[in-house]
């Protein structure tokens, strides 16, 4: 099974992300960690109970992750974010001391409920119940692991700060100058292009940078 340009010997159990576009968590600490080289290293590393992901414990190696998921090591005072980089394939960058503790979910759709609640639909799967209806699908919301209360909002619109997840220009961030119905036009350092909407990721402030 190839995806993303990484050849899979492990399949990723079903989970808050599809089978395209997630990787199981024995791949994680073999390719992209290199903390075990051999499946017995794997378990005794998970099953010790030294790698949490957005912001618990797993130790299941099939455990499947995805785009923006993030992996802690407290052990080694290690935190990343998962990412794609520009050929597709599965990268980690470093997180500050300020982002270990959040994740950024996109909102998918959203749906009305019992006494004019609002559900929100996210993109790792959960979901939120509101009474407000001020958000839109395509926004980002910046959620607490430890409550999973809403700390900031990120709306899709211009002057956005988004990635790209998608197309011929994913992994790459810019500034969203301008929507066009089902397309962007987004800005960066290296000029503009268009691409469609659907691949683009609002991530505020984030403290990422391209790859060079």
């Amino acid at each position: 099974i190839k995806k993303k340009g990484i050849k899979f010997v492990t399949r990723p159990s079903s989970g808050a992300h599809n089978i395209q576009g997630s990787i199981p968590l024995s791949l994680v600490v073999t390719h992209l960690l290199k903390y075990a080289r051999t499946r017995k290293e794997e378990k005794k590393i998970l099953n010790e109970g030294k790698i949490m992901i957005n912001g618990k414990i797993r130790n299941y190696l099939l455990f499947s992750l995805g785009l923006m998921d993030a992996i802690s090591v407290p052990s080694l005072h290690e935190n990343y974010r998962l990412f794609y980089d520009q050929k597709g394939k599965f990268l980690l960058l470093p997180l500050t001391d300020n982002e270990k503790d959040i994740r950024i979910v996109q909102i998918k759709n959203k749906t009305i409920i019992t006494q004019g609640k609002i559900q929100l639909n996210n993109s790792d799967g959960s979901n939120l119940v509101l009474d407000k209806a001020d958000y839109h699908t395509g926004d980002s919301l910046v959620l607490s692991f430890q409550d999973g209360k809403i700390k900031e909002h990120l709306p899709l619109k211009k002057d956005s700060r988004i990635y790209i997840l998608g197309g011929k220009k994913i992994g790459i961030i810019g500034t969203l100058e301008d929507i066009k119905e089902n397309n962007i036009i987004v800005k960066t350092t290296q000029g503009n292009f268009e691409t469609a909407k659907t691949y683009a990721y609002v991530i505020g402030q984030m403290n990422i940078t391209e790859e060079k």
